[in-house]
């Protein structure tokens, strides 16, 4: 007979870990976010965007051609200084 023993614990920390690892390779997949992108992952109208923050200098953007971009480590890092802010 074979008995397997399992560290509830472990398997738990395990599984945290690795969701974390990817979720980092998730957000590192895009160097750069658009409009709708940033609208995506802020749950944010385009409109509500233009009022709260985006023409806040701090706010990293860059305006190629018609199209704005926005470097997604650096509008992260802004949006959590900026929600702490509210």
């Amino acid at each position: 007979m074979i008995t397997v023993s399992i560290n509830e614990a472990e398997v738990q920390e395990m599984t945290r870990v690795e969701i974390k690892r990817v979720i980092s390779d998730m957000d590192s997949e895009l160097i750069f976010w658009d409009a709708k992108e940033l609208m995506r992952r802020t749950c944010m109208s385009w409109n509500f965007i233009q009022q709260q923050f985006f023409f806040d200098k701090r706010f990293p953007k860059k305006k190629i051609g018609a199209k704005w971009y926005f470097p997604s480590r650096e509008a992260q890092e802004f949006l959590n200084v900026w929600i702490n802010e509210q």
